[in-house]
């Protein structure tokens, strides 16, 4: 063992010595992240009327050739 600090240091990390039951981890869970919002309904959902192929409406549309975009990303 090295002593680390004026005291034994294990070096290897030693097994938890017990684990949580599923509702305690449900009570950790709730105490992190609060409440989760209610579900949508079906009858709530839309459809998208967006393609995911469509190009990004919030970056202006490219310019120049690839030696500028080359430029722009340092290569």
């Amino acid at each position: 063992m090295r002593r680390v600090a004026g005291g034994a240091h294990n070096a290897v990390m030693s097994e938890p010595r017990e684990s949580f039951t599923d509702e305690e981890y449900a009570f950790l869970r709730h105490v992190r992240f609060g409440e989760l919002p209610p579900g949508v309904r079906p009858e709530e959902r839309v459809e998208s009327t967006e393609s995911e192929t469509e190009p990004r409406r919030d970056r202006p549309d490219p310019t120049g050739g690839q030696h500028e975009w080359d430029l722009r990303a340092g290569g």
